[in-house]
């Protein structure tokens, strides 16, 4: 199932049932896992490991050398993909380098047409990277998150889980989970209920986390001093530790809040 018309270098490991089609380039230094399909064009570079059941297609730039002045060219990296993820067009996933941790993408992501990867970002499980949108170097990207088309997410920005960043966002600061981002400057909108409510979240706890970020958007405390009322005001839950966690993880502090605030 590997084209003749396509390239693919003799080092390259490739697994079961994969179809590399017509002027595909597969680089040494990779490995494909079983079912996987490379469309026409696509760019597979030294350095990418892939799970299995992946599609890549026309465009796509897997494995590109960082964009930094402190990458040195050649110097050995790697790209891991993780299992049935869907990469479109003109997608660009970079290298990482920086202390060997490598750029991820996990299983069952969506990356839309052109959107670019930066080195070193983590991308973990059922995400939506949206039309032309950038994650940026040292980003995270946590478990079904959805970033809509354009969004710019600068180095080193954490997406809690189930967040939704709506179109055009440009964000600098860590955003919190299950929230809803919108605008620019971004701002908190709200609880991201409509996909909570599809995932089984109950209306109670939908309620509580409601609740514990009006305490951190419009209490006008400080984020330690949020953290103290959300212990005693808010019922717990693992959604509720885990908003905590989040928050006390946070280096950049949180998307919408005031430097007053922090």
């Amino acid at each position: 199932m590997i084209s003749p018309l396509a390239y693919v270098d003799p080092s390259a490991r490739i697994g079961t049932g994969v179809e590399i089609k017509p002027f595909a380039y597969i680089d040494k230094d990779v490995v494909i896992g079983d079912n996987c399909t490379i469309h026409p064009h696509a760019t597979i570079l030294a350095g990418t490991t892939m799970g299995t059941g992946n599609t890549i297609h026309s465009g796509a730039v897997i494995g590109a050398e960082p964009q930094d002045f402190h990458y040195v060219s050649g110097t050995p990296s790697h790209v891991e993909i993780g299992n049935d993820n869907c990469i479109r067009e003109n997608v660009v996933i970079a290298l990482g380098y920086e202390g060997g941790k490598g750029t991820r993408i996990g299983d069952g992501n969506f990356l839309m047409d052109r959107v670019h990867v930066c080195h070193d970002a983590n991308i973990t499980n059922k995400c939506v990277v949206g039309i032309g949108s950038i994650v940026g170097a040292d980003s995270e990207i946590d478990e079904a998150c959805i970033l809509t088309n354009s969004v710019l997410l600068s180095p080193g920005v954490r997406t809690g889980r189930y967040c939704l960043v709506q179109s055009g966002c440009r964000v600098q600061k860590d955003v919190p989970p299950y929230a809803i981002l919108g605008g620019n400057p971004s701002a908190y909108h709200g609880v991201n209920s409509v996909v909570l409510k599809h995932c089984g979240v109950s209306e109670r706890i939908l309620r509580h986390i409601a609740n514990a970020y009006r305490i951190v958007y419009t209490g006008n405390f400080s984020l330690a001093d949020a953290m103290l009322r959300i212990r005693e005001q808010i019922p717990d839950s693992e959604e509720i530790r885990y908003i905590m966690s989040f928050i006390s993880a946070s280096h950049l502090g949180l998307v919408g809040r005031t430097s007053e605030g922090e």
